[in-house]
């Protein structure tokens, strides 16, 4: 078949219909402005609705249908269903400030280069950057002489051991070599601290010592495991401790921030490690699991809204900050209610919800009822509803709109 036939016979599917849907809503148009006695639209008489109480002040409207009007619309018996208890917000994804780095040189210097870039994954001890400092080379000058020292030091002492075993130098000479051997060895460990400060191995150390030469190039590496976020280092660029921008910022982003303004009647819902649903406009109907971590500790006077912070699992690193999400908090143990599909249920003009009800599928009769929470595709039927009724979920709408029509 061409492509132009299979438009054709598209075309004439909806057009098919479309004229089964207008003749069918005329035929009972029709048949109520006429008071047939097969399809009449009265007011029921209160003994044909089913028994509700005496005190029952709900009002029905009656429509009867043969066999194959019937087969138009589907039915299906009202049903227990869980509702949640919950809350909604909005708010807006950040990275998980707690668990993000500022990684700034232990000193001051001059930046040599570079070996990572925003949005790299990193692991924890991977080098990002490289820093010439003075104040290294000055702290490894000065382990090389503490190192001379204990070196110079160490043979005096051996020199008088043997001279005191002759008695070739007094006691007190001996002890002043061992005073000043122990000297120098606890200068040489306070010297190697300094410079393991600035990063350096026990065996970069042993090196610089053996060859006297100072290597001042300090390598500066990831104290985490995660993703770096920002990146102000430059070749060249002169950087010190604590004063920002950080030339890095890593951070781990197995978890991330959902913060958002709850409004003021909502506060006494919140609770610390309460679950919630998470999600966001980029990935539609996925649910990210997480739990609130903070909870402002004043309302704002201008909004009346509270800041709330909650984390969120991210395991596959999908969030990203900025992104826009809605917050859906429990407040409340889930409770069962009598349920019907959304499309059962009917706004009727004067603002009221009704559903229609059927017992032997050939009247169906136009119930007021009260509805509650709307979850999972399903109305919860407050009051009006019991269980196993058989409700129209399909031509709900269509049944109202020809009622009000015949009405008129």
């Amino acid at each position: 078949m061409t492509s132009k036939n299979k438009r054709v016979v598209v075309h004439s599917a909806v057009v098919a219909v479309c004229v089964i849907a207008l003749s069918a809503y005329f035929f009972f148009f029709s048949r109520a402005s006429r008071g047939g006695a097969g399809a009449a639209y009265i007011k029921s008489p209160p003994s044909e609705i089913p028994p509700r109480g005496a005190a029952d002040p709900l009002t029905a409207q009656r429509v009867e249908l043969s066999a194959s009007e019937f087969e138009q619309f589907k039915v299906e018996a009202a049903r227990e269903h869980e509702f949640t208890i919950q809350r909604e917000t909005v708010g807006n994804i950040d990275f998980n400030q707690e668990m993000s780095v500022a990684v700034f040189p232990p000193v001051q210097g001059k930046i040599i280069a570079l070996f990572a870039s925003a949005g790299d994954d990193v692991k924890k001890g991977m080098s990002l950057y490289t820093v010439d400092s003075p104040d290294l080379v000055q702290a490894g000058s000065s382990m090389i002489a503490a190192a001379g020292i204990l070196e110079l030091t160490t043979r005096t002492l051996k020199r008088s051991k043997e001279l005191y075993e002759i008695q070739g130098v007094s006691q007190k000479d001996l002890d002043q070599a061992i005073s000043e051997q122990q000297s120098a060895e606890a200068a040489l460990k306070a010297a190697r601290d300094a410079v393991r400060i600035f990063g350096k191995t026990d065996a970069e150390m042993d090196r610089m010592i053996a060859e006297r030469r100072v290597d001042s190039v300090l390598v500066v590496r990831s104290p985490i495991t995660g993703k770096v976020t920002a990146r102000s280092a430059a070749p060249g660029l002169f950087t010190q401790p604590g004063n920002p921008p950080a030339p890095y910022t890593v951070s781990d982003i197995s978890t991330m921030w959902m913060v958002a303004n709850v409004a003021e009647r909502d506060f006494p819902f919140l609770r610390l490690g309460e679950k919630v649903d998470v999600t966001v406009n980029a990935y539609p109907g996925r649910v990210f699991q997480g739990k609130i971590v903070n909870i402002g500790a004043s309302i704002d006077p201008n909004t009346r809204r509270v800041s709330m912070r909650s984390e969120i699992r991210d395991p596959k690193h999908e969030l990203r900050p900025g992104m826009f999400a809605t917050f859906l908090i429990r407040t409340g143990q889930a409770v069962r209610s009598v349920a019907v599909p959304l499309n059962g249920v009917v706004r009727e003009g004067d603002g009221t919800m009704a559903v229609w009800v059927t017992t032997d599928r050939r009247r169906l009769i136009r119930r007021a009822v009260k509805v509650g929470l709307q979850q999972d595709g399903f109305a919860q039927i407050v009051e009006g509803l019991r269980p196993g009724e058989l409700v129209a979920t399909e031509g709900a709408l269509f049944l109202s709109n020809a009622v009000t029509e015949a009405s008129r």
